[in-house]
């Protein structure tokens, strides 16, 4: 066998010259990157992007070129301006001045720029929330409404009546529709009978203010006479669920001031003028006309 090779090492080396020598990292390094370590940062990245050629870009488009932004919501959007035919229509109308009753809806008709007959629409500030009730307009608003029925009789004659009154009857199987969200009716008049199925299809008539209530005379037992006296012009008015304001259409612009006036005036009587703050007239497009109350 040969001898073992060792390897001697000489003691009389300090041990600061045996860490020089045998550290992975000597003072020169040390040295450069307590020069980095004191560079600012940004100085190293530009000098970094120099030596390699980097160009300064940005894959998003400068916030000057957009327009002020919102910090949340992104770019700030402009109010689209109104069109040619709105401006010269508003022209001559004072917005701050109040218009007696048959002024007020002789200028509203004259302001609608639609192609079709639209409707009169008052828009009512109210001193309160929660107000609802029914009016019957002296002069029906002329359009035929397609209503529900729940409870019926379904003999023959009794489906006939109604068909003829514009009435749909109403069964299970309308229920599992309504259910599905197919919506197609103006109106849903019950027995109390009917009302725990209806419940259970709650979620979709209520946002669209079509469930059932006895306040509203839509749940009774002489579906008959409902159905007649919301065919003739009744209608159900009431606040919105969190403002102080309701909309109600008064009726079709082609028809006479004098019956547009009475229907107002209708609902003046019913709702009460105490309740009301601030009445609106306009057309289904264009704009709105202040009515001065002391003329009703």
């Amino acid at each position: 066998m040969g001898k073992t090779k060792t390897k001697l090492i000489d003691d009389s080396k300090s041990k600061a010259e045996v860490k020089g020598q045998t550290s992975l990292r000597g003072p020169e390094v040390k040295s450069v990157e307590n020069k980095k370590a004191s560079r600012p940062k940004d100085e190293l990245v530009e000098k970094l992007k120099a030596e390699l050629g980097i160009e300064e870009t940005s894959s998003h488009p400068s916030t000057d070129a957009q327009g002020p932004r919102n910090d949340k919501k992104g770019p700030v959007q402009k109010s689209k301006p109104r069109s040619k035919k709105y401006q010269e229509l508003v022209k001559d109308l004072d917005k701050s001045k109040t218009y007696p009753l048959n002024e007020a809806v002789e200028t509203a008709k004259k302001l609608s720029y639609t192609k079709f007959t639209g409707t009169l629409e008052a828009h009512i500030n109210t001193y309160n929330t929660g107000i609802r009730g029914l009016v019957s307009f002296p002069f029906a608003l002329g359009k035929k409404l397609h209503i529900l029925v729940f409870g019926a009789n379904t003999s023959k004659e009794s489906e006939l009546t109604f068909k003829v009154n514009g009435v749909t009857l109403g069964d299970d199987a309308a229920i599992e529709e309504i259910n599905k969200g197919k919506i197609n009716f103006d109106l849903v008049i019950t027995t109390p009978e009917w009302m725990p199925k209806l419940a259970k299809v709650a979620k979709n008539l209520g946002p669209r203010g079509l469930m059932p209530n006895p306040k509203s005379g839509t749940i009774t037992t002489d579906l008959k006479k409902a159905v007649e006296s919301f065919q003739a012009g009744k209608t159900e008015y009431k606040t919105e669920p969190k403002a102080k304001v309701m909309h109600l259409a008064l009726g079709k612009l082609d028809q006479s001031t004098e019956e547009l006036s009475a229907n107002i005036k209708a609902l003046l009587q019913v709702l009460g003028k105490t309740r009301v703050k601030k009445i609106t007239l306009s057309p289904t497009m264009g704009p709105g006309v202040k009515v001065d109350l002391a003329s009703i």
